[in-house]
């Protein structure tokens, strides 16, 4: 298990702490305002009880980035919804760790809190900035935010599991200086997901569905490997791959889509894949089309056919329900199909449906995974709901997240 600090093994009575959260949220392209907070929600229990503790809370995080430029976005709407949640003012200035930030985080007294500014204001802080600079987090101390708001503070706490397999100054580098600690979503982020990934009861299967198929064979080979899962089911384009894998033909229409978008290169990982596990890893029976907007099914043995494929068909449904309602552990990443379309959610719901009836222990992550599962089911029916995707995958890969790091490494000074 992960050694870190918890929030209960320090006094903050009186204390500045400075926290970082993931409150990264979708945004509405037009009026730029947030269209879910789930993450907002998630970091309310820690946010509370450091104020209930006294603290004088900095709160920093991010929305947007060089990647997605749109949501790119000031936080004052993030301070009035978790205002408005707390039933308490959460504060706010439009600066991030400059001279107004610093005398507004010294103004605070125990038990008020303040959002800086947006985080990818500073290079720094943006994803182009780590992949080219790639700075160790004893580096970052010279960065502006540290330099900025270290001398400021007397404790940090992370809660922004989401951003874990981030190497930014907010992330690993307060931990260097300062006594530091793990929020409660952070914490049980971490343990949810080693429940799956160490010690999951058997049998244990993922479900990989969704666009972004690079997350799903991430992970596929080492979970398969290391027995965490025993069985996976693929939908979505990485079911589609698997099915170009075992050497059907999807149609020109389809297989141009897939190549013109490079994920194509992803066939010889599925080939290898099913070379070394076999029928552990199912592919779908059926696939789902529609012309003048009728929906018709074609079996995979009745391939290639030229359309879009946008669902896996009812015979591929059934095979994955009885698997589903079986498992003692289920992990899902990504839907079936185009839940967004009425026309192709019937994988997408019938899947969720089948998780949510299920008696195994249920953990989902990623953000398009999340918003198509609260479409069809109430998400109390899963036992455990991450906030992280990019973070999540990379964990249950067996690799090493930059944020666990430089929390052990805390640990083991704040523990000597």
């Amino acid at each position: 298990m992960v050694k870190m600090k918890r929030i209960d093994d320090f006094d903050y009575r009186a204390k500045r702490v400075l926290l970082r959260v993931d409150i990264n949220s979708p945004i509405d392209p037009d009026t730029k305002l947030i269209v879910n907070d789930n993450r907002l929600q998630k970091s309310l229990p820690t946010i509370r009880k450091l104020l209930d503790k006294g603290a004088m809370l900095a709160i920093i995080a991010h929305q947007g980035d060089t990647l997605d430029y749109q949501n790119l976005i000031p936080l004052e709407e993030h301070a009035k919804k978790l205002s408005a949640y707390l039933g308490t003012e959460i504060g706010y200035i439009d600066d991030v760790a400059g001279p107004a930030a610093q005398e507004r985080v010294k103004s605070l007294q125990p038990g008020e809190a303040v959002l800086l500014g947006n985080l990818r204001y500073l290079s720094e802080e943006i994803s182009t900035f780590e992949n080219a600079v790639k700075l160790k987090p004893d580096e970052m101390l010279e960065t502006y935010l540290v330099r900025g708001l270290a001398p400021i503070i007397d404790y940090y706490v992370n809660d922004a599991f989401a951003a874990a397999h981030r190497n930014a100054p907010s992330m690993v580098a307060f931990q260097e200086i300062k006594p530091s600690a793990a929020g409660d979503l952070l914490f049980d982020e971490v343990s949810a997901l080693t429940k799956v990934m160490a010690s999951p009861e058997h049998p244990s299967v993922f479900v990989l569905g969704g666009a972004k198929i690079s997350d799903a064979f991430g992970m596929m080979k080492q979970v398969l490997a290391s027995g965490t899962a025993d069985k996976i089911l693929t939908c979505g384009i990485t079911g589609e791959i698997m099915l170009l894998a075992k050497g059907y033909r999807l149609g020109k229409t389809k297989e141009k889509f897939l190549s013109d978008r490079g994920l194509d290169v992803f066939i010889a990982d599925a080939e290898a894949c099913l070379l070394e596990f076999g029928d552990r890893v199912e592919y779908p029976l059926d696939l789902a089309f529609a012309v003048d907007g009728i929906r018709h099914e074609v079996l995979i043995e009745d391939l290639p056919v030229e359309q879009m494929f946008m669902d896996i068909g009812a015979k591929t449904i059934e095979k994955y329900e009885q698997v589903i309602n079986d498992a003692k552990t289920l992990f899902v990443n990504g839907p079936a199909g185009v839940y967004e379309d009425a026309t192709f959610e019937a994988g997408t719901k019938a899947i969720w449906n089948a998780i949510a009836g299920a008696a195994g222990y249920s953990v989902i992550g990623g953000g398009d995974t999340v918003t198509a599962a609260a479409k069809f089911v109430n998400l109390d029916k899963i036992d455990y709901v991450c906030t992280a995707g990019g973070a999540m995958v990379r964990y249950l890969s067996g690799k090493k997240l930059p944020l666990i790091e430089a929390m052990e490494k805390a640990y083991r000074r704040d523990s000597a």
